[in-house]
This record gives C-alpha cells, sequence and structure tokens, in this order.
C-alpha cells in the first residue's frame, strides 16, 4: 500500500503526519510506526500524528511514540496537527480535536499554534523521590503524566542518565513518566530540556513537558505567567495558565508547527 504524509515538527520535536481519513493505514500499526520513526532507515521521526473522523468535534488525533505505543497527548503534536488539518479545510482556524486526553481546542495563526490544555491533574509538590540521584521533583499531568526538576544549569544535566532513572521509577508505575529538567532564568522565562517516555530518549522540545515545567516553576518557583520557555532546539514557547484556588487550569501552549516536507512510502503488511 501506498502511504502520503507530510512531516512536521514542532519546535524541532519532528512528526509523521497521516491524514487517516484517505488513508489505508497497516493492520498492524504499531510495527509501521517503529519503522517509519527509524531514523536510519526510514522517515524518521520521535512519533506519528493520524488524523481521524470523529463525531463530537472537527477530528480526533491518535498519537503514537516512536516505540510504537500510543499515547494520551502530544503538546507539539497537537500543534502540528492542528495546522495540518486547518490546511485541508478540517475545521477553520479555530478547531477543537478529541485526544485520548480529552478535547483539545486550537488557534492557527500564520506564524504559531496556540493550543488549549485545560487543568493540570495530579499535582503533587516539590519532594525528594527515592534512590533518584538528582534534585526533588514535582509531579503533574498535563495530558502526560511528568516529573519536574530544578537545577543551577540546564547544560550541565545527565539528561539520559537521570531521565531514565525517573521515567521507570517505581513511584511512577505502573505508566512511568516524562522527566523534566529546568532552569529558571528570570521571573518569567525558564529553559527546559526533557527525557520523553516512549521515546527513550531527550527530544529537542516537549510542549506538555514545556507546559509542566512552566507550572512547576510557578508553584515551586514563585515565577509567573505568561513565560517564555527555551526549549533545547533554541525555540521559543510561550505556557500561560490561571490558578483558580488549589487548581491550575485555563493551560495554552504557543509556539511553532512548521512542515518540513511532504512524501509517500510503499509498506505491506507482511513487512509487519
Amino acid at each position: 500500500m501506498r502511504i502520503d504524509f507530510t512531516k512536521m515538527h514542532g519546535a524541532g520535536n519532528d512528526f509523521v503526519v497521516v491524514d487517516g481519513r484517505a488513508a489505508r493505514l497497516p493492520a498492524d500499526l504499531a510495527a509501521w510506526v517503529r519503522r517509519v520513526c527509524d531514523r536510519r532507515r526510514s522517515v524518521g521521526a520521535d512519533g506519528v500524528l493520524i488524523l481521524v473522523p470523529a463525531e463530537r468535534a472537527d477530528f480526533r488525533m491518535r498519537y503514537f511514540n516512536a516505540d510504537g505505543g500510543e499515547a494520551e497527548m502530544c503538546g507539539n503534536g497537537a500543534r502540528c496537527i492542528a495546522r495540518f488539518a486547518a490546511g485541508r479545510g478540517v475545521g477553520g482556524p479555530e478547531l477543537v480535536f478529541e485526544t485520548l486526553s480529552g478535547p483539545i481546542r486550537a488557534e492557527v495563526g500564520p506564524a504559531a499554534v496556540r493550543v488549549h490544555l485545560g487543568e493540570a491533574r495530579a499535582v503533587r509538590p516539590e519532594r525528594a523521590v527515592a534512590g533518584f540521584p538528582g534534585p526533588p521533583v514535582v509531579s503533574l499531568d498535563t495530558g502526560v503524566p511528568h516529573a519536574v526538576a530544578f537545577v543551577p544549569d540546564v547544560d550541565r544535566v545527565p539528561v539520559e542518565e537521570w531521565g531514565r532513572a525517573l521515567r521507570r521509577h517505581p513511584e511512577f508505575a505502573p505508566a512511568g513518566t516524562n522527566a523534566d529538567f529546568v532552569q529558571v532564568k528570570g521571573p518569567r522565562r525558564i529553559a527546559v530540556r526533557t527525557y520523553e517516555r516512549g521515546v527513550e530518549a531527550e527530544t529537542l522540545a516537549c510542549g506538555t513537558g514545556v507546559t509542566a515545567s512552566a507550572v512547576a516553576a510557578v508553584l515551586a518557583r514563585g515565577c509567573a505567567t505568561p513565560m517564555q520557555v527555551e526549549a533545547r532546539s533554541g525555540d521559543l514557547l510561550t505556557v500561560d495558565f490561571r490558578r483558580e484556588g488549589g487548581r491550575v487550569v485555563d493551560m495554552t501552549l504557543e509556539g511553532p508547527a512548521v512542515t518540513a516536507f511532504e512524501g509517500h512510502m510503499e509498506w505491506s503488511d507482511e513487512q509487519g
């Protein structure tokens, strides 16, 4: 079968995007995702986004990490698929789509896309994690789970070592967590590096991680919003939200969503 795709990235976090309304998809999606995300043997990406129809929204986003596992949400992926959909007449410059984490509203502009991520869940205050060699963490769910640790210099963090240690730590079992390492650079500016669950490596940016890091910086370090966040790619993203009593609500993430190229690949289910 021929599968048409678009290669996109949000602040360097890259995706293979497929219109599932028009394409025949492989029977073994996990095997196909692993193959297409392989940077040496195929297109290469941090994950795959598939646009499929929805009854109560403009469309539904399915997101698969590079390991083939389907995840609840992806912040940078949400911005990319919103631009992809708008460019194909699915909704307008303002649209709503479904994810496993809940509905997402997006505003697609010429230079950036803003997504509304709702309320932070499962927020736990800064604390030491038994056996973890790094600093204390704040944990929360901004669509997917994150553990956020503050460091004096983000460039000197052993992200692979510490990221793996948090990713599968028993405290975050059974689903595991993403791990974010944050340097506070000012009252409204932070720099973030993220070890992503499902990619099992550091990525150039993580949208839900950027959002989680900004929330943690306000809660644990007295920072303020709107906040500028430096991703590892060098791109700047903007995070905003409101505090309503003890809750964190109306989270938004704004940043680039860029088409790199379009192409197609041949696939037979026997390859899976």
